[in-house]
């Protein structure tokens, strides 16, 4: 693309940033954040619900009501709720997210149908750092279970992280540098689980504490050990995961802001269920071992320049590695040193207008070597710039934003890439009387193609495929129109929305019908396609009395994606979904009961297998008990698919053999002081 496009709308950017009055809301400090679900934000301490709170991953920050790009958060007993082994697991039920699972070491989120490259998994704002995105049987290298909040970014807009988010992003916060200290100096959480499907142990642990100097300390911990899950007819063999993960943080902090650093440690090793290895033929399961250490710098500084009402910055550095197994000898070797560093400044109110410019600079060094090198070692050095800026009039809200990358590859051996791509977006809202809102988004996004798609060659042995790439691939181009409605009642809550998606230039892995080493040939290509979606949700406060607080949750999401002139379906594209949930609420007690129905996904690409339609059933139950005030705890049992179902996701490489796990029921027990 010809970059002199965004000259006039960076201007105008710029020109809302830095000039005029001062009547728009002030930015809200980060620690703030939004809670978007139906359901209000409870304390299990004190059972009150909690104030509006803001999003922390938006450049501007807004009550969640007032929010114009499309986005999801769990946190709270929401979270708590939906937690997973893994990220994909955690966020699989928000309306519009799947999940590509790969058994229950592996899984990536799947956003409207887009995943890999075009999903962004952030810790906090900055990139994981691991290679997940290389392929559906790599780890993502965060805890969940270590997470206070994990938002979800939804389309192009989610752009304003990263140049290669064109689908969205999940941004994990896990405060591992605090940003205040805690109420009475000490607060922290301890967390004990089994779980039946795969006799599995999970432990947790959290503390923070601080004192009158401003000086805030910060540790956690996870322990998780799973054998083989239990399916419908047996047990999936080498779908084993054992995970060991923490951090330690520090931060100094006060009214004028704060300063921290944060190292943390991440260890996985898990079974690929798609290579459980065979006695009768010599095979060897295939296991990866997989590790990763972080480092962080994060502060914010208060009116620090004229003008400046707010300086953010993060600096991160992973230092990353996976060994493939096949039994006891080590095969390939993957690695990653990733440095990233953004920085965003805030402006004042500015004739009702708020806005932030923004850097964002990255280095990656890429590398795997062994018998199945699919993709040379590469350096990826890119790095951005952003702006977005927001006014609201009395009925209307409007919010722009911008961002230009120029990236690089490099690899060891093949054609060396630059790229420039670029993005605008643009919502509105219009309130209409006291419930009803209307929202309006647009989008024009980039994406530069990643690694594999540039330079893959070879065999790929957990997609049992020979793969190939294409170094002359081109940047794509997403336009997305998005209309949604929201209401908010007092009995009724509801938002509704559907969209659009028209790629040019997109990026895909087609089957070729030829065979190479005895493997299926797949081969990364470009062509037009379409995405087109709906998601629905709404929660009835049925009532709200001596016998309890009753709600009833629906909600459902839809995609079709096609390339276009008739040359198909895309592959791995989610099914139609709708599900119901009832809960109930007394005292110390909580209770619920849902269901998700996955329709058959027919609208395959060629040479892929359809997917059968299945029910998932589940409930929970949640007994809090010994509050004394300091400290409180709750006991809790979860039970999924009871009607033991065969569920096999049309997101899964691997879904014809590995399904979902069969019936289970997991207990535990957690403390909050």
């Amino acid at each position: 693309m010809n970059t002199r496009g965004l000259a006039l709308p960076l201007r105008l950017l710029l020109s809302a940033w830095l000039v005029g009055g001062a009547s728009a809301q002030q930015p809200a400090p980060e620690h703030e954040h939004e809670h978007s679900g139906t359901r209000p934000a409870v304390d299990r301490k004190s059972q009150v619900e909690l104030p509006a709170v803001t999003v922390r991953a938006a450049p501007v920050a807004g009550e969640a009501a007032r929010r114009l790009v499309p986005r999801n958060v769990l946190d709270g007993i929401e979270l708590d709720e939906a937690r997973g082994a893994s990220l994909g697991q955690t966020v699989a039920n928000v309306p519009g997210v799947q999940a590509a699972t790969f058994g229950q070491g592996a899984s990536r989120p799947v956003i409207r149908g887009l995943d890999g490259p075009r999903v962004a998994v952030l810790s906090d704002g900055l990139g994981a750092g691991d290679v997940s995105a290389l392929s559906q049987d790599h780890a993502v290298g965060i805890e969940p279970f270590l997470a206070d909040r994990i938002e979800i970014l939804k389309g192009p807009s989610a752009l304003l992280y990263g140049a290669g988010a064109i689908g969205g992003a999940v941004n994990v916060l896990d405060g591992r540098i605090p940003q205040q200290a805690p109420v009475g100096g000490l607060a922290g959480r301890v967390q004990l689980g089994h779980d039946s499907a795969a006799r599995g142990n999970t432990g947790v642990f959290r503390i923070d504490a601080g004192n009158d100097a401003g000086w805030v300390a910060h540790a956690d911990g996870m322990h998780r050990r799973a054998g083989d899950y239990a399916i419908p007819h047996g047990r999936l063999r080498n779908s084993q995961v054992d995970t060991d993960a923490g951090a330690l943080g520090a931060s100094l902090t006060g009214e004028w802001g704060y300063v921290g650093l944060s190292v943390a440690r991440y260890l996985d090793r898990y079974g690929n269920p798609a290579e459980p290895g065979d006695a009768a033929d010599g095979s060897e399961p295939v296991r990866l071992r997989l590790q990763q250490t972080r480092y962080d710098l994060k502060g914010a500084g208060n009116a620090l320049l004229p003008g400046i009402e707010r300086i953010e910055y993060a600096i991160g550095h992973t230092d990353y590695q996976h060994i493939e197994f096949e039994g006891a000898q080590a095969g390939t070797r993957f690695s990653n040193l990733g440095d990233e560093a953004r920085v965003l400044l805030w402006s004042r109110p500015v004739q009702g207008w708020l806005g932030g410019l923004g850097m964002q600079a990255s280095r990656r060094d890429f590398a795997a070597v062994g018998a199945e090198t699919v993709v040379p070692p590469t350096l990826t050095r890119s790095v951005g710039l952003f702006a977005l800026a927001r006014r609201d009039f009395t009925n209307l809200d409007v919010e722009l934003g911008a961002r230009s990358d120029r990236i690089a590859s490099r690899p060891d051996t093949g054609t060396r890439r630059r790229f420039a791509p670029s993005s605008l977006s643009a919502g509105l809202a219009w309130r209409v009387g006291g419930h009803w809102r209307l929202s309006l988004n647009l989008d024009r996004a980039q994406r530069a193609p990643a690694e594999q798609e540039l330079y893959a060659h070879g065999p790929h042995a957990a997609s049992a495929t020979f793969e190939i790439g294409d170094a002359r691939l081109r940047t794509e181009t997403a336009r997305q129109l998005e209309v949604g409605v929201h209401w908010h009642g007092q009995r009724i809550d509801a938002k509704a929305s559907v969209y659009t998606n028209h790629y040019a230039d997109f990026i895909y892995l087609a089957d070729t019908g030829l065979v190479e080493d005895g493997l299926p040939v797949r081969q990364w290509s470009q062509h037009d396609a379409w995405l087109r979606g709906a998601e629905a949700e709404a929660t009835a406060h049925l009532a709200a009395g001596a016998h309890g607080h009753w709600d009833l949750r629906l909600w459902g999401d839809a995609v079709r994606a096609r390339l276009t002139h008739g040359h198909g379906n895309l592959p791995r594209m989610p099914a139609l979904r709708l599900g119901a949930e009832l809960r109930w609420q007394r005292d110390d007690w909580r209770a619920s009961i849902g269901a998700t129905r996955y329709f058959a996904q027919d609208e395959v690409a060629a040479f892929e297998t359809r997917t059968a339609g299945f029910t998932l059933v589940g409930a929970h139950l949640a007994w809090a008990f010994a509050n004394t005030g300091r400290m409180s705890w709750e006991a809790f049992a979860d039970a999924s698919n009871l009607a033991n179902h065969t569920a096999r996701l049309s997101t899964s490489l691997i879904k014809d053999a590995a399904p979902l796990p069969g019936r289970a029921l997991s207990l535990g027990i957690r403390g909050l002081f």
